[in-house]
């Protein structure tokens, strides 16, 4: 499975999720709820132990690579957000079709998601350098081909969010999931190649303050 890893930007460190973060997302969770209406976070210390146990035993498959967000202005951890989905296409293709294959080092495309973050951390530019952190990861350690990045279609702040990384909107797929709120959810997909990687890493670099705009 890929190694656990910490990533560290100037206002965010991303760390191996555990259980060690339960405390402060327990806090995190707790602040003002009202951004959550299509995401689903854990409410309570029971259901982030859980959230937290899940996400490791996903990650010990080689599934994901689940992070908690420390905001560096606080010490805190005020949120969570992972790699997932990972697909490993090295090796021979598992047969039958369906069955999963063997996992291996470095997986070959993933998604971003499962983040959330507490009231207080929105809108602080801590998603964004968190994002940035997650793609140069993905793509300047693991070479990935894709990153996939979705959301609810009715969730415009994620969306804007997404769109404004420089991501590609690829489609709405409709009656894609369970919703946070227990309807039936249209997905919109968005994606960021490889090749597109250099222009929306200068993208991001410069909105983080990391490299003047010219």
């Amino acid at each position: 499975m890929p190694a656990l890893v910490t990533l560290s930007g100037r206002f965010v460190r991303l760390e191996p999720l555990s259980l060690a973060a339960v405390d402060d997302l327990v806090a995190a969770a707790s602040e003002d709820r009202s951004t959550y209406a299509f995401t689903r976070v854990p409410n309570g210390r029971d259901e982030v132990v859980s959230y937290v146990e899940a996400a490791m035993a996903e990650q010990a498959e080689g599934r994901s690579l689940p992070f908690a967000i420390r905001w560096l202005n606080t010490d805190r951890v005020v949120g969570a957000t992972r790699l997932m989905n990972l697909e490993y296409w090295q090796g021979p293709m598992p047969w039958p079709p369906g069955t999963r294959g063997a996992v291996g080092d470095i997986p070959s495309v993933a998604d971003i998601g499962y983040t959330w973050l507490g009231a207080s951390a929105q809108g602080t530019g801590v998603n964004r350098e968190s994002k940035y952190l997650l793609l140069s990861h993905a793509f300047d350690d693991w070479n990935v081909h894709r990153i996939t990045l979705k959301a609810d279609v009715r969730n415009t702040r994620s969306r804007a969010a997404i769109e404004a990384l420089g991501a590609h909107f690829d489609g709405v797929r409709r009656a894609d999931s369970r919703g946070a709120d227990n309807t039936v959810r249209d997905t919109a997909f968005y994606s960021i190649l490889n090749s597109e990687w250099p222009a929306v890493r200068d993208r991001l670099r410069t909105r983080l303050g990391l490299v003047e705009a010219a």
